[in-house]
């Protein structure tokens, strides 16, 4: 009998071994799709316009883009473009949408390398994606966005410590 629970023990560590050495975080960045510039006050700094209907197509559309992924975490900034870009995903995957502090992208950037073995979405804008991407390959690799940018987005795949990053368009 001690035996039996010493080999079952061995082989539950093992798996649990063989399970973390072969787990995988993907990380999808994006930034929002088009916003509605004829709201106004939109142009601002502090503006929050929603989606245009060019955006809203976009947004429709990343979901067949990112169909072979399954989201664990959706996060976005606190803005109607944003939430307005990655909320067709969240419904169809039944996922709250986690809002984190656009100038907290160092703590994001931390908090998302802490996660192990999991699909993650984050949607923000043409100045903070970027450098997201760089702080979580913690290299500086990517310029910002230009402003007319809305078709590319990262996924970042961490696996066994090592980072890798593409950049896809749709």
């Amino acid at each position: 009998m001690k035996f039996i629970f010493k080999l079952y023990a061995i082989t539950v560590v093992t798996v649990m071994f063989c399970l973390k050495s072969f787990s995988q975080t993907t990380i999808i960045l994006l930034r929002h799709a088009e916003k509605d510039t004829t709201v106004q006050g939109s142009t601002t700094m502090n503006a929050n316009p929603p989606l245009s209907e060019k955006g809203k197509h976009r947004a429709i559309r990343l979901m067949s883009e990112l169909k072979k992924y399954h989201p664990n975490l959706i996060y976005s900034t606190d803005y109607i473009r944003t939430k307005s870009t990655i909320q067709p995903i969240a419904q169809k995957f039944n996922k709250e949408i986690l809002i984190y502090n656009v100038k907290e992208q160092s703590k994001l950037a931390n908090e998302l390398l802490a996660i192990e073995n999991k699909t993650i979405i984050v949607v923000g804008h043409s100045n903070t994606i970027p450098l997201l991407a760089n702080m979580i390959m913690q290299q500086n690799l990517f310029t910002l966005m230009d402003d007319n940018d809305y078709k590319h987005y990262w996924i970042i795949t961490i696996k066994n410590g090592k980072a890798t990053a593409c950049i896809k368009e749709y």
